[in-house]
């Protein structure tokens, strides 16, 4: 029962978070005009970082629940040669990745909202977006293969 809730909050929480980052992407994408990022950035940046956080908050607790649920702890760290440890590690490596990512640019965020940009702030902050979109797609996959294999 747990694991079922658990797995229906972890797709929740995937679809906001990776939806919310294709969102912004777009914005970035196709709003080019600086006068009109300088209002829609510092008025919807904050509300979606904040949604960002708890979806990432829910992903990590309910990936939790679920690997405990699947006794995937064990053979994780029993170097188990399963294949969905194999995977499971690299989507956790993954997530690493994209975790402290989000911090890099969650900080950045707080530090400039509403403020000009350094160069380096502004290359960090947009590299960091791209990446955490592309980790999260390559995060997805690894879920679905997860998921074939459960």
């Amino acid at each position: 029962m747990i694991e079922n809730l658990s797995l229906h909050f972890h797709l929740f929480a995937a679809i906001a978070w990776i939806g919310g980052s294709i969102f912004m992407a777009m914005i970035g994408l196709f709003l080019r005009d600086k006068d009109a990022q300088n209002v829609v950035y510092p008025k919807i940046g904050p509300i979606f970082g904040y949604y960002q956080l708890v979806s990432l908050m829910i992903l990590i607790a309910s990936g939790v629940i679920l690997a405990q649920g699947f006794s995937l702890f064990g053979p994780l760290f029993d170097g188990s040669n399963m294949e969905i440890v194999d995977v499971l590690q690299k989507k956790l490596i993954l997530v690493t990745i994209v975790v402290v990512l989000t911090i890099v640019h969650f900080v950045i965020a707080i530090q400039t909202n509403g403020k000009e940009r350094t160069k380096l702030q502004y290359i960090v902050s947009r590299a960091s977006s791209l990446l955490i979109l592309l980790l999260n797609l390559w995060i997805l996959h690894y879920a679905i293969v997860i998921r074939e294999i459960l």
